[in-house]
């Protein structure tokens, strides 16, 4: 019952705002002591501080307001992509406290030796939590597949050649191996390293602090070799019976069209995956196509052509934007969305895509004014971001799970 009001009053402080003690009360209906014992063990853990006087509220007279910390708390999330591994990590402000991405080939490496690179960028980021004294409470590890969140296990993931991977056991003992310990204050109830779907995660970030974030319904496309959907509705994650739902990539609009990664054909990521405009935009041995240079930096390549007005560039991405508005189109009228988000390269390259997209869309949707479309601001780093935040939310489930400055 504690644990259960200490999150109440946590949540609250996010939810609402800097509050005084009485205030608190009266909104959440606990009693004034329960409060003023509760906000004081938040305190002591970390996760609230004192904040200025409340002035101009309605309940009895101004008061000491207490405030979200969580300075020295940091969530942590990795992500796998066929071409980077990138790690972030978040105090419960969502202020970024870390963020670092590495370009890798991941399709020409076997599972083991992705993990052992990720396990690296994780102990670089291990690193600067201790240096600047934050304490990690998790780690969500996010990957382009299907997932089995429970047991910690990538079951399928076509981009990166991996079959039932345990990445959370070989993460957590790569790690252990490493930094024997770094969650040893943590309770033993608590799972410290989880693994989830990119576009999942990336839509749970977007939800939590993209530009529209708290937008109840929401589509959060993912666009890099593989594209992947994360589905907000009603403010909750759209999982599926399996937990595999979001393999929107997958949607079988050009049955006789090009062989995707998963082994058949035509599917919605071989019309408008990175793949496929690379290919339409590039030859093989062009730059933009070198998985050994940085993403963006390729990207930056193809707009810099754009803006030139190259042809071949230009054509293929009004053939990426139509595609993709074709496939949204599908989205659109199945889940009624208030706003679409494009992540990934999508919105690295949005200013040329958007157009044909929103041509085709608003020529299939039976309701196009309902939806708006807009651009990621999180970038490349929103499945991280995402999975961030999962870690931190523990904490606010639970918030026991950080431990007492001061042992009573």
């Amino acid at each position: 019952m504690r644990r259960s009001n200490l999150a109440l009053v946590l949540r609250h402080l996010r939810d609402a705002g800097p509050r005084s003690r009485a205030r608190i009360a009266v909104e959440t209906g606990l009693n004034r002591g329960t409060v003023s014992s509760l906000t004081a063990e938040l305190i002591d853990r970390g996760l609230v501080r004192e904040g200025d006087v409340e002035r101009g509220g309605s309940v009895g007279r101004p008061g000491q307001t207490v405030e979200l910390d969580g300075r020295g708390i940091g969530g942590i999330g990795v992500e796998i992509n066929v071409d980077y591994v990138t790690a972030v990590v978040l105090n419960l402000s969502n202020a970024v406290v870390f963020e670092h991405r590495v370009a890798l080939d991941v399709q020409a490496l076997p599972a083991e030796a992705v993990l052992d690179a990720v396990t690296e960028l994780a102990i670089r980021a291990l690193a600067e939590c201790d240096e600047r004294q934050v304490t990690p409470v998790g780690m969500t590890l996010a990957v382009p597949a299907l997932v089995d969140t429970d047991d910690g296990v990538v079951a399928f993931a076509p981009n990166l050649h991996w079959t039932k991977v345990d990445a959370v056991s070989g993460l957590r003992r790569r790690l252990d191996g490493h930094t024997p310990g770094f969650w040893g204050s943590l309770p033993r109830r608590h799972s410290a390293i989880q693994v989830d779907n990119d576009a999942n995660l990336a839509a749970l970030g977007e939800f939590a602090m993209g530009s529209r974030a708290g937008t109840a319904d929401l589509v959060y496309l993912t666009g890099e070799t593989g594209v992947g959907g994360g589905v907000m509705v009603d403010g909750r994650l759209l999982r599926g019976a399996a937990g595999f739902s979001g393999e929107i990539g997958h949607m079988p609009l050009n049955p006789g069209g090009d062989l995707c990664g998963c082994g058949r054909r035509g599917c919605w990521e071989t019309m408008v995956g990175l793949a496929a405009l690379l290919r339409m935009a590039a030859t093989p041995d062009d730059p933009v196509c070198d998985p050994s240079l940085d993403l963006e930096q390729r990207l930056s390549m193809l707009s810099g052509r754009a803006d030139a007005g190259e042809p071949r560039t230009l054509d293929a991405l009004k053939l990426v934007g139509e595609a993709l508005g074709l496939g949204a189109s599908i989205l659109v009228n199945v889940f009624n969305p208030r706003v679409l988000v494009l992540g990934g390269y999508f919105a690295s390259l949005g200013d040329y895509l958007l157009e044909p997209m929103l041509a085709e869309l608003h020529a299939r949707v039976i309701a196009p004014d309902a939806c708006e479309v807009a651009l990621s601001t999180l970038g490349f780093t929103a499945a991280a971001r995402g999975g961030a935040h999962v870690a931190l939310e523990a904490v606010l489930d639970d918030p026991t799970l950080v431990a007492l400055r001061h042992t009573p």
